[in-house]
């Protein structure tokens, strides 16, 4: 291949080169609009704090709209900048926010279609959560106020695949909103592999709220989970089992490490993989009632 040969493949490879005029605007505006309410919300910030500061009295008022802003509009978007930069964006065994940080561990793949394993963690005694929308998260809210059972409560996106789980499931614990034990899993890409060249239909993170608190690295409200990630499998397992599933592990899956996740809670895994296949097990009544979008 001779130098203009070179010049005009890597012009077609450049970012954007394909891409329409009019895309290119709305993304340029989109970031713009973005970049803006980060100046403004952070200009915000400062002279609240100055104000806080400078003046004699404390200004009690002053600090709902310095956290609204910090952790709901500043303090997001700077980890969605900074992730972009050093958070891999293939698949590396860990979910992601919806502000780019790094989530909880993979730590469950599926062999079966989503409508079988809805049915099976269904059957088990496993609640599908509701979406996430405005009137949902007004319902946990105020249950979590009013100390009141919420078993079908939305849970929190998460992301893997560049994709929002598919579906999503909890088992409440004692009538308790702030406890419960938490099953996502995100549909694998045609032709996708685990290492060992193992094909699975579905990976997924299961966890467990403890309680409710601030995020270390954004200070939204959040559930906090528990540190121990390896014990809720487990728990995932029994119950598929009782459906008929089959159940393998998958050791050294990843290496085993100490980390904190998205709502800077510490985790702990092993590094292993189950792997359950509920192609072969009985399939229940509710076998069609799949979550739309979770």
């Amino acid at each position: 291949m001779d130098a203009r040969s070179r010049d005009r493949a890597g012009k077609a490879r450049a970012p954007g080169a394909g891409r329409h005029p009019g895309a290119t605007a709305v993304l340029w505006l989109h970031r713009s609009a973005h970049l803006l309410i980060s100046v403004l919300a952070g200009w915000g910030v400062y002279h609240l704090a100055r104000e806080e500061v400078d003046d004699d009295e404390r200004l009690a008022w002053a600090f709902l709209p310095i956290w609204v802003l910090s952790a709901y509009v500043l303090l997001p978007r700077l980890n969605r900048v900074l992730t972009g930069i050093y958070v891999p964006g293939y698949y590396i065994g860990r979910t992601r926010t919806a502000d780019g940080l790094l989530g909880d561990p993979i730590n469950v793949a599926a062999v079966g279609t989503p409508a079988r394993l809805t049915a099976a963690m269904l059957g088990a005694g496993w609640t599908a959560a509701d979406p996430l929308t405005p009137g949902t998260g007004w319902r946990i809210v105020r249950a979590s106020l009013l100390r009141r059972s919420s078993p079908a409560a939305p849970v929190s996106p998460l992301f893997v695949f560049g994709q929002k789980q598919s579906l999503a499931f909890e088992r409440e614990v004692a009538g308790s909103p702030a406890q419960r034990h938490h099953m996502r899993f995100w549909s694998c890409p045609p032709e996708w592999r685990l290492p060992g060249d193992l094909v699975v239909d579905l990976v997924g993170a299961a966890s467990y709220d403890g309680r409710v608190g601030l995020s270390l690295f954004t200070l939204q409200v959040t559930h906090r989970i528990a540190e121990y990630t390896d014990g809720e499998p487990d728990l995932v397992v029994t119950a598929l089992r009782s459906q008929g599933a089959r159940v393998d592990v998958l050791r050294h899956y990843s290496t085993g490490y100490h980390a904190r996740n998205g709502g800077g809670d510490a985790i702990e895994t092993d590094g292993g993989l189950l792997v359950v296949d509920v192609r072969e097990g009985p399939l229940p009544e509710h076998s069609g009632e799949v979550p739309d979008g979770c």
